[in-house]
């Protein structure tokens, strides 16, 4: 596993980060106590450092179900390790936005008993769509949570990046975060622009859904039909079709020593030199193994880089 520094946090992270939506809810498919924190023993093994959960990650009668079974899972390395949570949105109050300092107050301090930790090492809002969502008292309380120690950075996990890129450039801009989190992979590239420009500015960026919610496992075929409640339902055939050929056409990145399509499609994205780290959301430890072993190739050749370029991205919005 390589390792790169996140912006301007100094933080050492791994290129390879394990993204935490999967365990126990119905987003991929059920994922079982017990096998997620065999996920993440092995990620721990395979040398990723980088963990990213939030409040969120749970179901309609338990917020953080992610997060409790991240806890137990790092209980015995927490200082070795780097923890990033999120707040403004949890599912026992129906995903509803709520960014105020009364709400990151008490999320952070729910967070930190689930994680059994004492500290965050970054904050991130969760999905706000639109300033008008962000109450004015919310800054002064980061910077409280800052000086007592319960966080340590603030960042902003980008969703509907048309109507929310404006949002994260003034706050880069205003040096109110740190660290931003991106939908960035061979099927979206649309947030090129934009981590390339915060890139610039040294603020640490990470990417995910480097695998496009499973569409570049190549698991995922013209005629798979996604059970109902999962994230992939949303989907049309046509859309699912139209996807599948779009990887089947960058298929040729997968050649020596690349050995799989995830492997392939987590490379690319580390060839920016921009991401610091690009989150799998790897659910067994099968899955682990075969995405860290991205870290250790080289980068794709200009040319590979020119032919994945004319493969056009399928312009479906992310999560």
């Amino acid at each position: 596993m390589k390792y790169r520094t996140l912006g301007r946090t100094g933080l050492n992270v791994s290129e390879i980060g394990l993204g935490t939506w999967a365990f126990n809810s119905s987003v991929y498919g059920k994922v079982d106590k017990e096998d997620a924190l065999t996920t993440i023993e092995t990620a721990k093994d395979q040398g990723i450092n980088f963990f990213d959960t939030a409040p969120l990650y749970g179901d309609k009668n338990n917020d953080g179900i992610a997060e409790s079974i991240l806890g137990e899972g790092l209980i015995n390395c927490r200082g070795e390790m780097i923890i990033s949570s999120k707040f403004g949105r949890k599912p026992t109050d129906g995903n509803r936005a709520d960014f105020s300092a009364k709400s990151v107050r008490l999320s952070v301090e729910q967070s930190l008993k689930r994680l059994k930790t004492d500290y965050l090492d970054i904050l991130f809002f969760h999905s706000p769509f639109h300033n008008k969502e962000i109450d004015d008292d919310i800054w002064e309380e980061l910077h409280r949570l800052k000086e007592v120690g319960s966080i340590r950075f603030v960042g902003h996990s980008i969703s509907m990046l048309d109507e929310t890129e404006a949002m994260a450039r003034e706050w880069a801009e205003e040096q109110k975060i740190d660290v931003i989190q991106v939908v960035y992979s061979l099927l979206f590239r649309q947030s090129t622009k934009l981590i390339d420009d915060l890139g610039d500015k040294n603020i640490g960026i990470v990417a995910r859904e480097a695998l496009a919610n499973g569409f570049l496992s190549g698991k995922i075929r013209e005629d798979t039909v996604f059970d109902p409640g999962t994230l992939n339902a949303r989907y049309s055939k046509e859309e699912i079709i139209a996807r599948v050929q779009r990887v089947k056409d960058l298929s040729f990145l997968v050649r020596d020593p690349i050995e799989s399509m995830p492997q392939a499609a987590l490379r690319w994205v580390l060839d920016n030199s921009n991401i610091s780290s690009s989150l799998t959301g790897a659910k067994t430890s099968g899955e682990v193994i075969d995405c860290t072993k991205a870290s250790t190739y080289g980068e794709f050749t200009a040319d590979e880089h020119i032919k994945a370029k004319l493969n056009h991205y399928v312009d479906f919005n992310p999560a």
